[in-house]
C-alpha cells in the first residue's frame, strides 16, 4: 500500500481508504444512514428467532455429550435424504423411489418443488456418507472446499487493493463462516454445499466490463454445481449476469444466461418425472409464502451459521452489521454482496416458514466478511455526520 495509512477505523490515519463508500457523505446523508442503521441494530436485538412451529430458538447447549444417549437425534427430513443415498448406493434410480419415500415420511410432493434435485444425493454416495457418521472422503471435500473459498477470497481481497491488516480480518471472517461447511451431521443438506459454492464462486469471481477482460469461468461453473444441487441459489446466478450486462461484460452476461436456460430445462424435467408420479390424494405442502419480516430473515441466517451459539440479541445486530459492512466497502465485490444479501434479505422475508431457516446457509457462509468493514464504515457516517 506504499506506506499510506489509511483511515481504516474512519478516524484514525491520515487519509480515508479508497475503498471506504461513506467517506465523502455529507452531514444530513451521514445522519439518516446512521438513523437507519440504529433503528436496525434496535429491531434486530428486539426481534425473537423463531423455528418449527414458531416456537423461540435458543442458542444451542456447548457442554459435549458423553453418551450415546444424550447425542442429537436424526432430524426427519435428514433422514430421508439418507435413505435416499441408502437406495442410489444399492443401485436404484433416484426418481423410481423419491416420491415413494416421500409419501413414506409423510412429506408433500405437491407442488413438485418440495422433492429436492438428485445432484446431492449421488454426490454423497460416491463420497460415502451414511447418516452423521464418519465420512473421511465427505470430510476431505468439505475440508478441501472451504480451504478453496478461504483462498479464493484471500486472493480477492488482495486483488481490490484491501489493507493487509484488513485483508487478514477479513479472511479469517470468512474462516468463521465457511467452517460450518465441516459439520458432517448436515453433509446431506443441499444448502450447505450450495451455500459454500456460492462463497467459492464470488471469490473466484473477477469482473470484466467494456475495457477489462475478467476471470468469471471459475465462478461461473461453480455457480452451476451450486445451483445444481439446489434452486434457491437462482438468484445469486441472476443477479451475477444482470450486473455482468450492466457493466457491458456481453460475453460474461451471456455465460450466465446459459446456465439460467440449462437450468430451467433441467428443472422442468426434474418437475415432469415428479409428476408423472403424483396423485391426487398426494399431500400437498404448505404455502412457502411466509411474510415473515425482518424476524424470518435473521432466523434463516442465524440459526443457519456460526452465529446460533450467540443470544439473538447480539446475533441479531450482528448480522445486520453485517450486511452495512458489505455496503461500506466501496468495490465490485463490495455492491455485489450488497446486493446479494439485501436481495435474499428481502427473500427470506417474504417467503418461507419457519422449519425452512435452512435456507439461509445458501447465503451465510461469506457473509460475516462484512464485519472487517464496519469500523472504517461507521467511522466515516460519525465523521460526516458531525463535521462543521
Amino acid at each position: 500500500m506504499g506506506g499510506v495509512a489509511y483511515r481504516l477505523d474512519g478516524v484514525n490515519g491520515r487519509a480515508p481508504a479508497p475503498y471506504d463508500r461513506f467517506a465523502a457523505w455529507g452531514r444530513w446523508p451521514a445522519r439518516l444512514a446512521l438513523a437507519v442503521l440504529a433503528l436496525l441494530l434496535a429491531a434486530s436485538a428486539w426481534v425473537p428467532l423463531t423455528v418449527g412451529r414458531g416456537e423461540e430458538a435458543k442458542a444451542p447447549n456447548l457442554v459435549i455429550a458423553h453418551n450415546k444417549a444424550a447425542e442429537r437425534p436424526r432430524d426427519e427430513d435428514l433422514k430421508l435424504y439418507d435413505r435416499a443415498i441408502a437406495r442410489i448406493l444399492h443401485g436404484e434410480n433416484y426418481y423410481d423411489f423419491i416420491v415413494s419415500e416421500h409419501r413414506r415420511a409423510d412429506y408433500p410432493v405437491r407442488p413438485g418443488a418440495a422433492v429436492r434435485l438428485p445432484t446431492l444425493a449421488y454426490l454423497d454416495a460416491a463420497m460415502g456418507v451414511d447418516g452423521d457418521r464418519a465420512a473421511p472422503i465427505a470430510m476431505a471435500a468439505a475440508v478441501a472446499l472451504m480451504i478453496g473459498v478461504i483462498a479464493a477470497w484471500w486472493g480477492r481481497l488482495g486483488d481490490l487493493g484491501v489493507d493487509p491488516s484488513l485483508r487478514r480480518i477479513g479472511t479469517a471472517l470468512v474462516f468463521f463462516g465457511a467452517s460450518l461447511g465441516l459439520n458432517r451431521y448436515y453433509f446431506v443438506l443441499h444448502e450447505l454445499w450450495a451455500g459454500m459454492l456460492v462463497a467459492l464462486s464470488l471469490g473466484l469471481h473477477r469482473p470484466s466490463d467494456r475495457k477489462v477482460s475478467g476471470r468469471w469461468v471459475g465462478a461461473v461453473l461453480a455457480a452451476a454445481l451450486a445451483l445444481s444441487i439446489r434452486e434457491h441459489v437462482l438468484p445469486y446466478v441472476l443477479l451475477m449476469g444482470a450486473m455482468a450486462g450492466w457493466r457491458g461484460a456481453w460475453r460474461e452476461a451471456a455465460a450466465w444466461g446459459v446456465l439460467v436456460a440449462l437450468f430451467a430445462v433441467g428443472y422442468a424435467w426434474h418437475l415432469h418425472l415428479i409428476a408423472l408420479q403424483t396423485l391426487p390424494t398426494d399431500r400437498v405442502g404448505p404455502s412457502w409464502l411466509a411474510l415473515r419480516g425482518l424476524g424470518g430473515f435473521l432466523s434463516n441466517t442465524v440459526l443457519s451459521s456460526n452465529l446460533r451459539f450467540l443470544p439473538h440479541q447480539i446475533a441479531g445486530p450482528l448480522t445486520i452489521l453485517m450486511i452495512f459492512g458489505w455496503a461500506s466497502w466501496r468495490s465490485s465485490a463490495g455492491l455485489t454482496g450488497l446486493l446479494l444479501f439485501s436481495g435474499y434479505a428481502l427473500l427470506f422475508s417474504i417467503a418461507g416458514r419457519n422449519d425452512n431457516f435452512y435456507w439461509g446457509a445458501v447465503i451465510t457462509p461469506v457473509m460475516a466478511l462484512g464485519l472487517a468493514f464496519v469500523p472504517m464504515g461507521v467511522g466515516a457516517l460519525v465523521r460526516g455526520a458531525f463535521k462543521k
